[in-house]
């Protein structure tokens, strides 16, 4: 399929201006899940929940993220990207009110199922923008910034959350989060070009793009690259999903101290991505991956370690072990995005959707099932975390099998007769 070029859409608004809304609208995820963080234990007092079930603020949220993503890609497929988006940030503003004015755990876990149904409009659809536009190393190079400038947002957004505390109750969160959906609505809709022009689009039926999901679901590399994606991440993730035990119970900090775990956390995975990018034209993107999760193993054995010793299981070691699987995950995470969008090129809005369904349905789980079980103590957390690195890893190399082209037969010299 022959590429237009992007110059008509590059000119109309600068690339700095571009880059920056692509990461505003990635941060939708880590600011719904992690700048309420700090409110969980005001929360559960008010509406008289454990800690287990606060832990249903974060699936629900994920659970309906991961439903919807199927959809979002395939429609900014069908009726470009922009609407998508807009329509997203503008409904996602209107469920974060309804999170606020929530007078019980049912209506507020209500409300963030809106949430997450919403949120993966800007976070899955404005990938695919990065690659309608460049190609090759400029696109993993701009993949490479939008990944620093989005990964400030964990960082921040627990550290927001507690000022939030700090100025007034817990719906003060909600109330910053519908501020934030309503000036990215504004500011796509003003701002950022259409990159999928009409001759590109599919047809906008519902048969039509169910299809389409199964097809791409069905391709069984596909499958297993995204599932390598998923489960190289949730090495990661396991510490973010389990941050409130983590922080506050097995670190014996307050509201305002979720930093201690965030900054060290989200500043390696910026040098992580800030790597991969200089690095974009000079390494291929199997060996970024590969020396990604290298880094990323390393951290886990050694947070393992660490936390196994009853002198080091404690700050500033704890944080040491995810830190190091954060660098790792930068400088992997943005090649295997271009690779997901590249392995179905007719279809990339789908692509994105499929492979953030895989990884968003198995960070529910981990956020819903493994979290209460794994977070119990240090050691168990940081054992769990290297065993879905290992996981990743593996699928990874099965994903590497797959794809290298068959060793070619010898032919052999035709006989006099053949010829």
């Amino acid at each position: 399929m022959t590429r237009r070029p992007p110059a008509a859409s590059a000119v109309t608004t600068p690339l700095a201006v571009t880059t920056v809304l692509l990461a505003l609208l990635g941060m939708f995820g880590p600011f719904s899940i992690d700048t309420a963080f700090p409110a969980f234990q005001s929360m559960g007092e008010e509406f008289g929940a454990s800690e287990a079930s606060m832990q249903l603020v974060v699936s629900a949220y994920l659970g309906a993220f991961a439903l919807m993503s199927l959809f979002h890609g395939p429609l900014s497929d069908a009726i470009g990207r922009k609407p998508v988006m807009v329509t997203g940030a503008a409904v996602y503003a209107l469920a974060s009110i309804g999170c606020a004015l929530s007078p019980s755990l049912p209506v507020l876990l209500s409300f963030r199922v809106l949430q997450g149904m919403s949120a993966g409009a800007g976070t899955i659809v404005s990938r695919t923008v990065v690659r309608d536009l460049f190609e090759g190393a400029r696109a993993q190079r701009l993949m490479s910034t939008i990944a620093m400038i989005f990964g400030v947002a964990p960082a921040i957004a627990p550290i927001i959350g507690g000022w939030l505390l700090l100025a007034g109750p817990w719906p003060l969160v909600f109330w910053f989060l519908s501020c934030f959906g309503a000036v990215i609505a504004i500011a796509v809709l003003v701002l950022l070009p259409e990159s999928h022009p009409p001759q590109d689009r599919t047809p906008l039926h519902v048969g039509s793009i169910l299809k389409g999901v199964a097809t791409v679901g069905r391709m069984r590399q596909f499958q297993i690259l995204s599932a390598a994606s998923a489960f190289s991440f949730a090495g990661q993730f396991l510490y973010i999903g389990a941050a409130p035990i983590f922080v506050v119970t097995l670190l014996g900090k307050g509201a305002q101290d979720f930093w201690v775990f965030f900054v060290p956390m989200v500043a390696a995975m910026i040098l992580g991505s800030f790597t991969n990018g200089r690095l974009a034209e000079r390494v291929t993107g199997e060996r970024l991956i590969i020396g990604g999760q290298a880094v990323a193993l390393s951290g886990a054995v050694l947070g393992l370690a660490l936390a196994l010793a009853p002198s080091t299981a404690m700050l500033p070691w704890a944080v040491v072990g995810p830190t190091a699987i954060a660098f790792g995950t930068g400088i992997s995470l943005p090649v295997y995005q271009l690779a997901l969008l590249d392995a179905v090129p007719h279809a990339r809005g789908t692509a994105a959707s499929v492979s953030t369904f895989v990884m968003l349905l198995l960070n529910a789980t981990l956020t819903s099932v493994v979290v209460p079980v794994a977070a119990t103590s240090l050691a168990r957390l940081a054992a769990t975390s290297l065993g879905l690195l290992v996981l990743g890893i593996a699928l990874f190399h099965l994903h590497r099998r797959g794809a290298r082209p068959p060793r070619s037969t010898p032919v052999q010299p035709l006989t006099p007769e053949v010829a």
